[in-house]
């Protein structure tokens, strides 16, 4: 279970890193390198879905529940790899014409379903258990 820490933190590093790159962009504009983050929307999408899904790992390690390792290395890969492609998104305007994009984004909502389904279910049963 302590993967979800992991995924915690790399959501949480990242989060951080995102908020001073859209940050320093607009305090401080610089000819040329504006250009390469052309989708502040999509790169404010990544940021709050970083937030969320580190709140998930965290909340979920915290339940005191012992949830199944498998599952949990599911919503910590799933956790950091489904705003990772908003990220991508974000400098590659053609980035939702291309296959290999959408194999590794269908492969990610998957891999995060797996977790976050598994895992929902296994709270569920522990709450009922009780």
């Amino acid at each position: 279970m302590e993967i979800l820490l992991i995924g915690a933190f790399a959501c949480i590093a990242a989060l951080i890193i995102s908020a001073w790159l859209m940050t320093f962009a607009r305090w401080f504009p610089i000819k040329g390198l504006d250009e390469k983050i052309p989708d502040y929307k999509t790169f404010i999408r990544a940021h709050v879905d970083y937030a969320l899904m580190a709140l998930f790992n965290l909340a979920f390690y915290g339940s005191g529940v012992e949830l199944p390792v498998f599952a949990c290395w599911c919503v910590a890969i799933g956790g950091f790899t489904n705003p990772s492609i908003f990220v991508v998104a974000t400098f590659d305007p053609d980035f939702w014409n291309k296959q290999m994009w959408k194999v590794f984004t269908a492969i990610s909502f998957v891999v995060t379903t797996i977790g976050f389904v598994w895992v929902g279910l296994t709270l569920v049963q522990h709450a009922f258990q009780s």
